[in-house]
């Protein structure tokens, strides 16, 4: 109880508390590895459950923010980069995502035909990609906007819409489609 009262006396608020890196935790009194990494499983979970409740699989999706509120506390404090493919129905509505590729800075690359077989195997009527970039910068390199318009144009052949390409950066995001470069 005392451990618990001193990390609440010391950051105002969970989400602070939920930001500290492990070896952070580690120098709190009464925090050693295994509570802190029990701590940081713990931190997860409210996350993923935060987002969970603002936002369920049935909510049409209406704007990038729709999907960027869901992701960005999943994604926020990732160290790798991933891309993941959100497959919607015809009433844009989510059925299924998935995490294609996982990698460090700049060595995700995805490739057309993993993210179509995807959609194909989820009966897709639509698609939306997203990715995080762990360094926080929000902008959109050339590699991104290249790929995105190759996926594009896979997905025009296939009959499977390309609905954007989302990027989250801390607790921001940038949509490709908002910012017409797609």
């Amino acid at each position: 109880m005392l451990i618990a009262q001193e990390l609440m006396n010391k950051h105002a608020n969970f989400a602070s508390l939920a930001s500290l890196p492990l070896a952070e935790l580690k120098k709190i009194s009464g925090i050693g590895e295994d509570k802190a990494v029990s701590l940081l499983a713990v931190f997860e979970i409210g996350r993923r459950l935060q987002a969970e409740s603002k936002w369920s699989s049935n909510k049409k999706i209406t704007s990038p923010k729709d999907i960027a509120e869901f992701f960005i506390p999943i994604l926020r404090d990732e160290l790798k980069e991933k891309f993941i493919v959100v497959c919607l129905n015809s009433a844009n509505k989510i059925i299924k995502y998935e995490a294609i590729s996982i990698g460090s800075l700049n060595s995700s690359v995805v490739h057309p035909r993993e993210i179509f077989k995807f959609a194909i195997e989820n009966s897709s009527a639509s698609i939306i990609l997203l990715h995080n970039h762990p360094s926080g910068n929000l902008e959109p390199s050339n590699e991104d906007i290249s790929i995105t318009k190759k996926i594009v144009e896979a997905g025009k052949i296939l009959n499977i819409e390309v609905l954007d390409h989302i990027i989250v950066a801390g607790n921001a995001f940038t949509s490709l489609v908002e910012r017409r470069l797609l």
